[in-house]
């Protein structure tokens, strides 16, 4: 049983990483240029088919994912100049709206492309056996791989948002984008460059997503909800908030899908268990959720006053 909480516990880790990509995007976008952004899941999917499709024209595992992050952004920018820019003094029911018929359109398009088929990507001989994390305990190579990148990532989030010129404009923006822009900064550049990145590491979080799963259409909508649920806890607009949001529905959610059916077991028959264990199972996220709204609305780790901060 130990063996098995601590495999499962990197496995919520890895799984909070990935969400914390998602939603570290989404939460900039929504905390900065007030845009409630449906179509976010999609560029998750956008980001997993573009490198799918670069590993296996260039043949290389490293080569597709350098390639498909600049193709990702790009999309992002694309897709901010043509579509949401129109939408940014209008209400989140337009914006809903909006970008639920990006989703429509995304989900046709990679039909149109590549087809309603599963893709599957294979990893490369060296990603694709176990470590020791712990002496009796393997754990495989690319979902380790995975939790090292997506802690790059935050830390790198951390030093842009926190010690760089772009990251104060960012800081600004979010802060007052009137005055902002009344100083001289040039807002509409400064949101497409927030939305591409956003969209770049949600495309991130596809690709690390590709090699475990199928690569399909829609299959960024189930993480999507995760990542407002993510925000909510977190506290829109808090990068750290993000961060640690993630970890902890990234644990309860792999903890409680795989330790709840074995508890539900012990105390009914097997057939009910394996009857309500599923459903019993998702449910512990979404308790968390409601009890953080309860206790402190605006996100347990935002500031109990004040605008929405990047970094409370």
């Amino acid at each position: 049983m130990g063996l098995l909480l601590i495999e499962q516990a990197f496995n919520g880790l890895q799984f909070g990483v990935m969400l914390f990509l998602i939603a570290a995007g989404l939460t900039l976008v929504f905390g900065i240029m007030d845009l409630v952004n449906l179509s976010h899941g999609s560029l998750v999917m956008v980001g997993a088919y573009l490198a799918t499709t670069l590993i296996e024209w260039t043949g290389s595992f490293l080569l597709g994912i350098l390639f498909a992050l600049p193709a990702t952004f790009l999309v992002g920018v694309v897709v901010e100049v043509l579509v949401l820019r129109t939408l940014y003094e209008r209400d989140h029911l337009d914006q809903v709206l909006a970008t639920f018929g990006l989703i429509l359109f995304f989900n046709e398009v990679i039909r149109i492309v590549w087809g309603p088929a599963s893709l599957y990507s294979g990893l490369p001989e060296g990603l694709s056996g176990h470590v020791e994390i712990l002496p009796g305990v393997p754990y495989p190579t690319f979902r380790l791989m995975i939790i090292l990148a997506g802690l790059l990532v935050a830390v790198l989030i951390y030093v842009i948002v926190a010690k760089t010129r772009l990251g104060m404009l960012i800081r600004a923006g979010a802060s007052n984008r009137e005055m902002a822009g009344a100083l001289g900064v040039n807002i509409r550049m400064l949101f497409t460059l927030v939305f591409g990145l956003g969209a770049s590491f949600a495309g991130l979080a596809g690709m690390m997503l590709g090699p475990l799963t199928s690569v399909e259409p829609g299959m960024g909508e189930p993480l999507l909800i995760l990542a407002f649920v993510v925000i909510i806890i977190g506290g829109i607009g808090s990068i750290r908030g993000a961060f640690m949001a993630s970890i902890l529905v990234g644990l309860v959610d792999t903890l409680g899908r795989v330790f709840l059916p074995m508890l539900l077991r012990s105390m009914v028959a097997d057939s009910t268990a394996f009857g309500v264990g599923p459903a019993l199972a998702s449910m512990p996220i979404y308790v968390l959720m409601a009890g953080v709204l309860v206790i402190r609305p605006r996100g347990r780790f935002l500031a109990r006053t004040g605008p929405p901060r990047i970094f409370p």
